[in-house]
Parts: structure tokens; sequence; C-alpha cells
């Protein structure tokens, strides 16, 4: 007994041992990680992070700073109030330049910072990228424009929410304005190939193809950040259409209107909310004039739009781009949420964010089993006179 009495304290004590080293050994990769992602507050655990990502740079970062502001502003506001759940919050904020590849660096940073919630990402494409890694690491994920329908009526991403309605019911407006507003009969459907260009125009063939006062006369893709589009303009000249419905973002659809404008071809370009912004109309010029793009419902007489808005034009003496409130929307939502959770567990979150209506600046939500809001909805606009009008 003396022996086996003896064998258990000292197993005791090596597991004793054992376990006190524990923390010494998870402290190995916060400390070879980045100088910020060592931050004292992640290791104290004195604040609730959250993360904010996005296109910040490059040529569609139009899309992504107007969130990071619109984060921005939101947490000002809630930590005057005394934070969530009795800590500050703070941002983590990351550029994806919306790419793909890079969305996932992007959000396997945002985990090793232990961010409990995300706000973005914005492309449908780099949002889809990402997800799994938040998904692994139970992060409930909400993007203020990632469209894709497959994002949440897959069921594949729990995690998943958004604060814009999906591209089938923006791409069944486009074909509705098209065939009874615009009384077009031939229709040209480009998209740019990717996740979110051609995901749209795949649902708006669907409903041209069901349409039988439509017909398609041609349906093709383009290559993004080409030189030169001459070569699709020649066949949308030669197909006779009469509308350019285009999948896609404001850099290629700004040369493709362009080069339709200098051959005179008498067509109406519809595209969508990845064109809608002022982005497109400063890069087209005049050609721009006369463009329709669905967008988020206009809402500027919200009172908390109104006030989100001030608090823009106040800080930066100009009115927000695309998206912003949306973002606004959505950290709303998301602080909302851990604040009814009481909790950032990641069930008790996203449960909260399911069962609790919020006040936002594009009105009340909450949203479905699939993460889509409920009360988002989208509206055609025309650029006139060099800005964007709502139509309908």
């Amino acid at each position: 007994m003396k022996k086996l009495l003896l064998f258990a304290v000292l197993s005791a004590m090596f597991v004793f041992a054992g376990c006190s080293q524990k923390p010494k050994e998870e402290a190995k990769p916060a400390e070879s990680a980045p100088a910020e992602a060592a931050a004292p507050a992640a290791a104290t655990g004195d604040v609730i992070k959250i993360g904010v990502a996005g296109a910040h740079s490059g040529d569609l970062a139009s899309y992504g700073l107007p969130s990071v502001k619109a984060a921005e502003f939101v947490v000002k506001a809630v930590n005057e109030k005394g934070g969530l759940l009795g800590k500050k919050v703070e941002l983590v904020v990351v550029d994806d330049v919306c790419k793909p590849e890079v969305a996932v660096s992007s959000a396997n940073k945002l985990v090793s910072e232990h961010v409990v919630a995300v706000l973005g990402h914005i492309c449908s494409g780099a949002t889809k990228a990402a997800l799994g890694t938040y998904l692994a690491a139970k992060i409930p994920v909400m993007s203020p424009s990632a469209t894709s329908p497959e994002l949440t009526k897959s069921g594949e991403y729990p995690n998943f929410f958004r604060t814009i309605a999906p591209d089938d019911s923006q791409a069944r407006l486009e074909i509705d304005y098209i065939t009874n507003v615009l009384k077009l009969k031939k229709i040209a459907i480009i998209h740019d190939k990717g996740d979110y260009g051609k995901g749209l125009a795949e649902f708006a063939k669907g409903f041209a193809e069901a349409d039988k006062k439509l017909e398609i006369v041609l349906y093709e893709g383009i290559t993004p950040g080409a030189v030169d589009y001459s070569a699709i303009v020649q066949k949308i000249k030669q197909s006779g259409a009469e509308a350019v419905l285009y999948g896609g973002y404001h850099p290629e659809a700004a040369k493709i209107v362009t080069l339709l404008a200098k051959k005179k071809l008498n067509v109406k370009f519809v595209s969508d909310d990845g064109v809608k912004d002022d982005t497109f109309i400063k890069v087209a010029g005049a050609f721009a004039e006369g463009v329709y793009a669905t967008g988020p419902k206009d809402v500027s007489k919200n009172p908390l739009a109104i006030e989100a808005n001030k608090k823009h034009k106040d800080a930066f003496g100009e009115d927000p781009g695309a998206f912003y409130l949306n973002a606004y929307t959505a950290m709303l939502a998301i602080t909302n949420a851990i604040e009814k959770a009481g909790s950032t567990d990641f069930d008790k979150l996203t449960n909260a964010l399911r069962t609790n209506d919020v006040e936002t600046p594009i009105g009340k939500i909450k949203f479905d089993e699939k993460g889509d809001a409920i009360g988002a909805e989208f509206s055609v606009y025309q650029v006139q006179n060099g800005a964007y009008v709502e139509v309908q």
C-alpha cells in the first residue's frame, strides 16, 4: 500500500506540474504572433473584441472603408455608455482586398485575436472563403454587403448573417424593371465570372428564361481587370440587345459603359449594388448618366439613418459611401445581441440575433433561421445629373 501511495503522490505531483506548465506552453504562439495580436487586452480579457473585415485598400476600398467608420461610430457610443457586459469594446480591423485567398488569412488573424464576432466581409467570394474558418472557431459573422444567396440558403453556414437582401431578390427586381418599366425585350446578360457577379447573372438568366416577354440574345462572362472590353461591346452590338444586365463591380462596369457610349450603342445598362457606388460615377464620368443599378432601399428618412449620416458628415465633411448604413445596422445588431444574450457564447449570441428585434438605420430587423435580415429590401436607382436617384 505504501508503494501504491507513494506512486499516487508522485503521479499527482507530475500531473500538477504538467498543468502548471500549460499556460506557458499556450503563451508561445502569442509570443511569436504579430505585436498587435499579443496585446495585453486580449490576454487579460478586460475587453470584448469585434473584428471588422473587408476591402480597405485597392479598387473596392470604397465598399469596405465605410464599414470601418460605421463600426467605429457604434462602438464609440457603446463604450461611452459603459461598454458591454461591463467591458469596453475594441475593434480589430483587417483588410482582405475582397480577395478570397487574402480573406482566409484575414479570418485566421481575427481568430487569433479572439474576436467574439465579425462585421464583414464585404464581397461574397471573400466572405464564402473565410466562413469555414470562423465556423470552426464558433464566431458569428455579419456582412453588410455579401449578397450571394448560397451564403444563407445553403444552410452550410449557421454562423453567417447579413443586413442586405440576397441576389435572387436583386436579380428578380432587375428583370422586372427591364420588362415592366423599361418595356424592353432583348437582353444581354454579362458577368465577371465571380461568386457575386456570376451568381447574380445566373439568377437573372433563370428569371429571364421564364419570362416569355424577354429574349436572352447574349450570355457571357468577362475577365475582371482587363484593360480593354471592346470584344464584349462588339458582341453586344451584334446581338441587337436593347438592355445589358451586368453582374459584377464598378471598375469593369465603368469601362464597359464608357465603350458602349463611345460606340453610340442605344442600350440601357442595368446593374447591381456592386455598381451603385459614387466611385462608379466618378470613374465613368458623363458616360454614367442614365445607368440603372439596384441597391439597398432608400432609408434616408429613418431617424437613426439621419443620425448615422450626420455623424459621418460632421466627422469627415462628406456623406458616407456604399453599405455604410448596412454596416452601421450590423454593428448595432451585434452589440445589441451581446447585451441581450448577456454573453459572447456562440449559441446564446446567435439565438439572440434570431429572436430579438433591433431598431436600426434600415428599420426594425431581426434575422430568420438562415441568417437573412427580415426587413432588408432593394430598390432601383438611376444616375441623374451625376448622382444616383431612387426610381422605384
